[in-house]
């Protein structure tokens, strides 16, 4: 069981290091005004989404579920473990929300402006602290 932990936090590191990531190329694809930037950042951008942040989100989330159900018993009325999960439900529509943005810049379409991007770049972070907090000191 404490491989299945191990490979969960490992997934979960590199998971986070796309959402930290793609909003900040987000940021750079926002301001670039030539074609050569901007058709990199788009190459950059969907090499990050899909073949890093999603698979590491999709096994993230299913060794965090197989570790769950192995120690159910031991979680099921911890009020922790519900609230981490709330954050896990958040990052994923974070997850979703890049895709969109992602598309949107693919298709050059980009209705935001680098600042909206900026800020976007601080959400995993307020989640990172919240679920390590939750795992770790378990209020």
């Amino acid at each position: 069981m404490v491989w299945i932990l191990a490979f969960h936090v490992i997934f979960m590191v590199c998971w986070f290091a796309g959402l930290f990531y793609l909003p900040r190329l987000f940021v750079y694809h926002a301001q670039a005004k030539d074609q050569i930037s901007i058709d990199r950042f788009k190459l950059m951008e969907r090499r990050l989404f899909w073949g890093i942040m999603t698979p590491a989100g999709i096994l993230t989330t299913l060794l965090g579920y197989w570790y769950l159900i192995v120690f159910l018993p031991n979680y099921r009325h911890e009020m922790w473990m519900h609230l981490k999960l709330i954050c896990v439900l958040f990052l994923w529509i974070f997850h979703i929300c890049c895709g969109v943005w992602l598309q949107d810049f693919s298709k050059g379409r980009n209705p935001r402006p680098p600042l909206f991007y900026r800020w976007a770049n601080e959400v995993p972070t307020v989640f990172l602290v919240l679920i390590i907090v939750l795992v770790i000191v378990k209020p």
